[in-house]
């Protein structure tokens, strides 16, 4: 038998009266009681903990189906917003719609059967007791159509998985010089930093070889590069060969600041490139710039001292040595020379602190013939005195010769000035295919014309009264009016070439045979190409300004795009589910109204 004390509290329970609210600690053990122990279910307990008693009755956020909706609740919120986003949040407003099928079974319960009984008396109060004791039956069903609601709640959404673009490796080319000096301490650092990040290090010379994380980490201090390396570099054409070659990649480019190796025009280079010049430690030194023959018996030198700013160049004549190898004189400021000949070619060696040095000897001297009739006789003057001031800038020396008759048929030549009245006649036209330089002044009157004209890079400009009109096609410019006019243009012959100068040297024409400046202008034409780098030992270094200042390339004035990110678009997949969950919840509930109902 129940004891006495323990039947009112039975019988009110069950009465429907309000218990008590329970502690917090009591609602975290129903929640362990309820839910499956995982980490979720600690989460869900530390939180029930913490929250203020609800004013219900034992009601919990984690009590029944609330308790097993919560972890995907906190699911959701850890999930990193980067690779779960919704391109219509809110879609997410139709979650609510969970409430629809959880309200339909709570109060849309099935009839019972008919039962014949003898006496209602008892039906009454079982009534009362029955709504009172509302609770969710067929749980899987319940779950079914919750998870059917919530998959098109989604789908609406517009849910799409996002992986972020892996990020951009590019390429980072070094300049042999710098690779060997110690400035390259500076940009190490950096340089680190981009390997970690998975840049590619190559040299920055013919075919960009790799440099190996071996040779880059064994040491901190200057990479070993072949002196082959270092010798000719020119910087602008691999630069623009380095963007071509990795034309979708970000490039960075590390080079010293040292002038030779910036010979030739800018280019303009995409935005992908990026350029960081490094000043080299530049200190004073002295090199033999180019030796020639002024006599048979005499050497003409000419040294030149360097610094980061400037070159100084100075000349002297020396005995040219009855044997070979000898030893030359000794010049100031440059090492020991010693002279050699050997088949007929004479070189002068110079041990350089990192390399020998050898000059050729120029034995032969540049020929020009400058030829003239009366009318021209102040043109040839003024020629003749400006030829020869260049002549001592030329390397080989000049022989020059002025005269009114034409030149030996046999006559081997390299300028022929042509101040005549008369055209260049078609045999020393053909010369030109071999090799022979021709300077023709205009012929005639010409035409008045108030202009100027200017050479580059010089700043200064010549003024011109007179102009010669005649069009030569297949010419190009050499010197060009500020009017468009051609002042010098030049037309290609074979190996040799015919300049026609669209002016005379006359003060009546124009003031530039009284410029100081005649005889540079005529060394540029004349200077031949030897075919050496020119001084590979000029210290000078350029502003580093003046190297990463970069103008972007015509094609690439729309700069390539960062990689977006992968978007998977996961509403078909939604929608299926959901077909899937459907197909469930109908078999699920025709299984359940198979079943005898109870009464």
């Amino acid at each position: 038998m129940p004891s006495s004390n323990a039947a009112p509290t039975s019988s009110r329970s069950r009465s429907g009266s309000i218990p008590r609210r329970r502690p917090p600690a009591a609602r975290a053990s129903t929640i362990t009681n309820l839910v499956r122990p995982n980490r979720w279910t600690e989460l869900c307990a530390n939180f029930c903990a913490a929250v203020k008693p609800l004013p219900s009755n034992d009601w919990c956020l984690c009590r029944g189906c609330f308790g097993r909706i919560l972890p995907l609740y906190c699911l959701f919120l850890l999930t990193p917003r980067s690779l779960l986003t919704f391109l219509a949040p809110s879609g997410l407003l139709a979650l609510l719609g969970v409430a629809v099928p959880v309200a339909i079974h709570l109060w849309n319960r099935r009839p019972g059967r008919v039962v014949q009984v003898g006496s209602i008396r008892w039906l009454t109060a079982a009534a009362n007791r029955r709504l009172r004791n509302l609770k969710l039956e067929q749980l899987a069903l319940l779950l079914l159509r919750a998870l059917l609601v919530v998959m098109l709640a989604l789908a609406v959404a517009g849910p799409v998985w996002r992986r972020p673009a892996p990020p951009r490796r590019g390429q980072v080319l070094i300049s042999a010089d710098l690779l060997n000096s110690e400035s390259l301490a500076a940009v190490r650092p950096t340089i680190d930093s981009l390997r970690r990040r998975g840049f590619t290090l190559r040299q920055l010379r013919q075919g960009f070889p790799r440099i190996s994380d071996t040779v880059w980490q064994q040491k901190n201090q200057p990479v070993s590069v072949p002196a082959a390396a270092t010798a000719n570099l020119h910087f602008w054409p691999r630069v623009a060969q380095a963007a071509d070659s990795f034309p979708h990649e970000p490039v960075w480019v590390y080079t010293s600041t040292t002038q030779r190796h910036f010979a030739g025009s800018r280019p303009a280079l995409p935005t992908s490139v990026r350029w960081q010049a490094v000043p080299l430690p530049a200190p004073a030194i002295a090199w033999l710039s180019n030796a020639s023959l002024t006599t048979p018996d005499s050497l003409r030198l000419v040294g030149s001292r360097g610094t980061d700013e400037a070159v100084f160049t100075t000349s002297r004549t020396v005995a040219r040595p009855r044997q070979s190898p000898a030893v030359l004189p000794r010049v100031a400021g440059l090492p020991p020379l010693h002279y050699h000949s050997e088949a007929g070619r004479s070189v002068i060696r110079v041990a350089m602190p990192t390399d020998t040095l050898q000059v050729p000897v120029l034995a032969q001297p540049m020929r020009v013939w400058l030829y003239h009739d009366a009318a021209y006789a102040p043109d040839a003057r003024y020629l003749q005195a400006a030829l020869r001031a260049a002549g001592v800038g030329l390397l080989p020396r000049l022989e020059l010769t002025v005269s009114r008759q034409l030149p030996p048929d046999e006559a081997s030549l390299n300028w022929l000035f042509w101040l005549h009245s008369s055209p260049i006649p078609t045999a020393w036209q053909q010369r030109a295919r071999q090799g022979l330089a021709i300077w023709q002044s205009a012929r005639g009157p010409g035409v008045a014309q108030q202009t100027v004209f200017g050479v580059n890079p010089a700043e200064l400009t010549y003024s011109l009264t007179r102009l010669d009109t005649t069009s030569h096609p297949g010419s190009r410019l050499v010197w060009q009016a500020a009017t468009g006019r051609p002042v010098l243009s030049c037309r290609t012959v074979g190996r040799g070439a015919i300049y026609q100068f669209h002016s005379r040297l006359h003060p009546a024409w124009g003031t530039l045979v009284d410029s100081p400046e005649l005889p540079e202008l005529l060394l540029s034409l004349l200077q031949p190409s030897t075919g050496q780098p020119a001084e590979p030992h000029d210290p000078r270094q350029l502003d580093a300004g003046q190297v990463v200042r970069q103008e972007v390339a015509p094609a690439d004035r729309t700069s390539t795009p960062s990689p977006a990110p992968t978007d998977t678009d996961l509403r078909a997949k939604l929608v299926l589910l959901a077909a899937v969950l459907w197909a469930l919840e109908r078999g699920l509930a025709q299984r359940f109204s198979a079943k005898p109902t109870s009464v």
